[in-house]
Order: structure tokens, then C-alpha cells, then sequence
């Protein structure tokens, strides 16, 4: 194997993020075959010793990719001091797992999970500008009329929000449902843009993360990626964007002329997408 930067290798073996990896290095902490390591020390992962703080460093793990259906009612963590159920209780695999970003506990739909740490932190940085595509169902009736005011966006007590597209699948005197795509993940951002423009959300889905779609995926159930969508995910985050565009900017997915959500056989106390 071709000689790579330390930090990779130690982020890659799960010990630490890249930038954990550096203080690490910088630290004095990391040793390559017996000598101390720095910044700019190389090293071959299967052909050299490396160890942290004198223990040598474990074989890395194989890398894996997941997508998952996330269900209402888990928590995006890998454990909870409440004893609520985890994302991770749902998937199965043979290595540690963790979660791209993060869905509230009633949000349902498209989660990924890796042992990938640069990968997640490229799909997560505000510069790729990664679309989310999400499906919510508002309280009150939104006109199509009303969609300018939608897409010109609002200003968030956080700074100022604006949706990528924005297109109404279903409108009513009691409720609306709207799909909506953002380029960032800031916390409760749906839920908080419909709300200033009037209308609370009761049910939200998200549909897509950059090149992954749900598809039909049922909730609480996982899947590997293809090596083709691990390759979309890489190169929709390969470069920084370039003229405002974004490497993983798609238009709003077409919808049909039916809605796109419509109520199952209702739990009580619980509502759900089909």
C-alpha cells in the first residue's frame, strides 16, 4: 500500500478524527516504527508500526455504508441516558456504525450510518451544500399562491433560511403537505421554517440525502449502499463548489399528481407516512 498521512490513517482506524489525529501528532503521542511522529510523517498502515500513546494501533476496520429508514421514535446516538431506543438498535453489522448528521426522534426516513469518518465530515460540511429532500405535512392550508413566499425564504433566529425548491403535493382547509429541499442541516430546520412562515409541522419525512434516495425502503429497516451510490456520495462531496453551484445540488424530484402522503390505519396517538 502507498505511504498516507497519519491523521487518515488514524481516522480511518477509528480512533479519532483527522483533526483529533493531529493534536495527537502534535503531542508527541503517535510513534511510526519506534520513532516519534510529525505532520508530515507518511506511513504504510499494513507495513509499518504505528502506535498511540506506546499501544500499537488496531487493524483498521473494514468500512461500511448504510442507509437506513429511520423510524418515529429512536434517538440519533449511539446510546441514550433516558433508555430510549437508538438508531444503532436497528442495524445490524459487524462493525461500530455512526450516524451522518442527525434526525429528530419524530422524524422518519433517510439516515446513513458508516465507521467513514471523513467521508461523514465532507457530506456534513456546510460547503458542499449537500441537499436534503424532506416530505412534511403542515397544519393549515397553503395556497399555491402562497409558494413565492415560500422559496424566498425567512430569516431564523440562527440567521437566514432558505429553501433550495419548494413544491406543494397537497393542500386543505386542516392541512397542507409540502416537499422541501435544503442544502444544510442545522437543527430543526424544517420544522422551524414552517413554523415562521405559520403552519407547524405534525409529520416530517426526509426522502433523500444528496444521491440517496428511500426508495422503497420500509421503516426500520437497513440496507448496504451499492458501490455505485458509495461513488455518488464520494463525488457529489469530491470538490468544493464552484460559482454557487453544489457538487450534490439536485432539483426537487417530481411528484405525481396523487398525494405523496397519504394516512395509514392510524395508531392511537401516532400518525405515520405511508
Amino acid at each position: 500500500m502507498a505511504k498516507l498521512r497519519l491523521n487518515k490513517i488514524l481516522a480511518q482506524a477509528g480512533l479519532t478524527s483527522r483533526r483529533g489525529a493531529d493534536r495527537l501528532i502534535a503531542e508527541g503521542r503517535v510513534a511510526v516504527n519506534g520513532a516519534a511522529a510529525g505532520p508530515a510523517t507518511l506511513a504504510d498502515p499494513d507495513a509499518d508500526t504505528i502506535a498511540v500513546d506506546g499501544r500499537p494501533l488496531p487493524p483498521a476496520e473494514a468500512t461500511r455504508y448504510v442507509v437506513l429508514n429511520k423510524p418515529r421514535g429512536y434517538v440519533t446516538t449511539l446510546a441514550d441516558p433516558h433508555g430510549r431506543p437508538v438508531v444503532t438498535d436497528l442495524v445490524a453489522e459487524d462493525v461500530r456504525l455512526y450516524p451522518v448528521g442527525r434526525l429528530d426522534w419524530d422524524v422518519e426516513g433517510v439516515l446513513l450510518l458508516t465507521n467513514d469518518g471523513a467521508l461523514t465530515h465532507r457530506l456534513l460540511h456546510p460547503r458542499y451544500a449537500l441537499p436534503r429532500v424532506y416530505e412534511a405535512r403542515v397544519q393549515g392550508r397553503v395556497a399555491r399562491a402562497d409558494l413565492a413566499r415560500w422559496r424566498r425564504g425567512v430569516t431564523l433566529e440562527d440567521g437566514p433560511a432558505r429553501p433550495r425548491a419548494v413544491e406543494l403535493t397537497r393542500t386543505g382547509a386542516r392541512e397542507s403537505r409540502l416537499r422541501l429541499v435544503f442544502a444544510e442541516g442545522r437543527k430543526h430546520e424544517v420544522k422551524r421554517y414552517c413554523q415562521a412562515l405559520g403552519h407547524r409541522v405534525t409529520a416530517l419525512r426526509r426522502v433523500a440525502f444528496g444521491p440517496i434516495r428511500l426508495g422503497a425502503l420500509r421503516p426500520g429497516v437497513s440496507r448496504r449502499l451499492t458501490p455505485d451510490e458509495v461513488r455518488a456520495l464520494r463525488a457529489a462531496v469530491a470538490a468544493p463548489p464552484a460559482g454557487g453551484g453544489a457538487p450534490g445540488a439536485a432539483p426537487c424530484p417530481p411528484t405525481k399528481a396523487e398525494p405523496i402522503m397519504t394516512e395509514r390505519r392510524r395508531v392511537p396517538g401516532r400518525q405515520e407516512f405511508l
